[in-house]
């Protein structure tokens, strides 16, 4: 862990992310579209896996689930997120994967086919599910 930039990084990150939740929720016509992700994790020790699901449920918007473990041996560990702006999924997850790689950079190149991890610039609807879907939409958020 990079504790020197990683938590300069993040409380700048807190700060901001605080700025954007009071703005949408004080604007008008702009609500809240909940949504959990699978974020199959790269980092593998307790203490990371610790310091990764803090640092996202201290940052305003977010929360850390749960955590699963693998579906098949050798598969990664399965960290539950709930965003309660999950307008677009792939950017979350893109901003998951920033942070686990400053939290820890050697899992850069590891690659479990998320936006972020790799060259998948698309989620799979596998990887998320919006917790209440907008009027008109199915569970993925999209119009019927």
């Amino acid at each position: 862990m990079h504790v020197v930039t990683y938590i300069p990084w993040l409380i700048k990150e807190i700060i901001v992310a605080g700025f954007q939740v009071a703005f949408r929720a004080f604007s008008p016509g702009i609500g809240f579209s909940p949504l959990v992700v699978r974020y199959p994790l790269r980092v593998t020790s307790d203490w990371e896996i610790f310091w990764f699901s803090t640092s996202i449920t201290a940052t305003p918007s977010t929360l850390s689930l749960g955590l699963r473990e693998p579906d098949q041996p050798g598969g990664p560990r399965i960290l539950l997120v709930q965003d309660a702006f999950g307008d677009d999924p792939a950017a979350i997850t893109r901003s998951l994967a920033d942070m686990e790689e400053r939290l820890c950079p050697r899992v850069a190149d590891i690659d479990h086919g998320v936006p972020g991890q790799g060259s998948a610039r698309e989620l799979a609807p596998e990887f998320f599910d919006y917790t209440s879907p907008a009027p008109g939409a199915d569970k993925k958020g999209k119009a019927r």
